[in-house]
């Protein structure tokens, strides 16, 4: 079967870092027990997003994607079947949503009024966007075309749209708005991967944009690169790195931020560094911390007296750990992590990531916010449009645990949507029919020029009555 299918893939602060313990605390998730079987419970009549799954996840260890992959090295994977045992019950559109966990960060920005302070907070952001990838090596479902998913969240004040757009090549694109008009966040993925031997590359091409209402800002940047390593032998694990700018529209000022790979020793694993200039071209703050743990800002001048301080001391240090260094082994084993982030004297705490739940390792390593996002809730399925991922019945079978048995589900509905999605095409081909999309189309970015998809509303007035038949 030529299944087409992509493998993919704390409270903000200005203050100083004597109150670096801050936390967020995520408001969707409470206090109470859930069920037995995963789903939400309800406690004097309010309704409670659940904290785990139904079905704990399946061993990998029987399972082999050398013979899938042994000829695509250097290939894009496009094209490529994946078993469903290495995917999570997430559609990719799903994935995406992800960006806003940490959507107190933006309402932040749209607080402050300095215009660096804005800048400072929208980096933490974007950086916050992809802390969800930590560990997260399965991969999610690739959506079908024409597949949608929404959430509203009133408790952290927006809502959000997405539809894949795109099947060749496969593209989602994603709409947020604040539901008190303060910001708005879009933008469209075509994830390109590729195998190298022994790990996964993925580039999420597209523009993310971060529009602040109020102030009458529009921030633009891209995502960094991510790769899992070890694909065919050894643990799995992930790095992200690349350069990655966000550019300030309306004041001209720029923040550049690096994505460390984690080196030969792993001491840069994680690292994320950077700066703020104005345009003038005047570095104004330095970012530094992890993408995996939290983000500071300190002024420049400290920062500089920092690392030649730090230099100074390092030195006879880094002269020994060459005369130990090691020979290649097989698998690109992970370096244990050298440090947490060491916090410079006067930095301001931008963001630290929320603690994920005790079970996360036996739930897929999803954050508390993930649980949810596959949730049914109480007559929510009378709402979603018929194309919403919640209700794919792979995945839902995925997420109940019927994978991997005799009737092994998830992988039956897969292969049943996949062959119905084909069949589709190929009846718009007979009759030279070109898919058009639901609520996005293809347009140009007003604040970068380029080609983008972009929302044109509607979907929240609740009429589905033209939507694709694609379940």
């Amino acid at each position: 079967m030529n299944s087409e299918e992509e493998f993919y893939d704390a409270e903000t602060g200005l203050e100083s870092d004597d109150s670096c313990e801050v936390s967020f605390k995520d408001a969707l998730v409470f206090d109470s027990k859930p069920g037995t079987d995963g789903r939400a419970t309800q406690e004097n009549g309010v309704w409670e997003r659940r904290k785990t799954l139904p079905a704990e996840m399946i061993s990998r260890n029987n399972f082999s994607v050398w013979n899938i992959l042994k000829k695509c090295i250097g290939m894009e994977l496009s094209k490529i079947a994946m078993p469903v045992v290495f995917n999570e019950p997430l559609s990719f559109l799903q994935r995406i949503s992800e960006y806003m966990e940490h959507t107190h960060l933006i309402h932040r920005a749209c607080s402050l009024s300095d215009s660096i302070d804005r800048m400072q907070v929208v980096a933490a952001f974007a950086v916050s966007a992809v802390a969800s990838q930590w560990e997260r090596t399965g991969k999610p479902f690739n959506p079908l075309l024409g597949e949608t998913y929404e959430l509203t969240r009133e408790d952290e004040g927006y809502r959000l749209i997405s539809e894949q757009v795109s099947h060749h090549p496969p593209i989602s694109a994603f709409h947020a708005q604040s539901l008190k008009q303060e910001f708005e966040f879009h933008g469209s993925i075509y994830p390109k991967l590729k195998f190298w031997g022994k790990s996964v590359e993925a580039e999420p091409k597209g523009t993310m944009t971060l529009e602040l209402l109020k102030h009458k800002e529009a921030y633009t940047w891209t995502n960094p690169l991510c790769c899992v390593h070890n694909i065919i032998l050894g643990k799995l694990w992930i790095e992200q790195y690349g350069t990655v700018e966000i550019m300030n529209h309306s004041t001209g000022e720029k923040c550049v931020l690096t994505f460390k790979p984690c080196g030969m020793f792993g001491k840069e694993l994680h690292k994320v560094e950077g700066y703020i200039q104005d345009k003038s071209k005047k570095k104004r703050r330095v970012i530094y911390g992890k993408w995996t743990e939290c983000m500071y800002s300190v002024d420049p001048k400290v920062y500089d007296s920092y690392k030649k301080s730090e230099k100074k001391s390092s030195g006879d240090a880094k002269k020994l750990r060459q005369e130990h260094s090691a020979d290649g082994e097989d698998a690109d084993e992970m370096p244990e992590v050298q440090e947490t982030v060491t916090v410079i004297p006067g930095s301001a705490l931008l963001w630290r990531i929320t603690p994920r739940p005790a079970h996360s390792a036996q739930m897929y390593n999803f954050t508390s916010f993930a649980l949810t996002l596959n949730e049914l809730e109480p007559g929510m399925e009378r709402l979603l449009a018929p194309t919403d991922c919640r209700l794919r019945p792979d995945i839902r079978a995925m997420e109940n645990g019927d994978i991997g048995r005799q009737t092994d589900s998830a992988s039956t509905e897969k292969e049943r949507l996949e062959e119905k999605q084909r069949a589709a095409r190929r009846e718009r081909s007979k009759d030279e029919e070109e898919w058009s999309t639901r609520w996005f189309q293809l347009g140009t970015n007003p604040h970068t020029g380029a080609e983008d998809w972009l929302y044109t509303g509607g979907y929240f007035d609740r009429n589905y009555s033209d939507c694709p038949n694609i379940y």
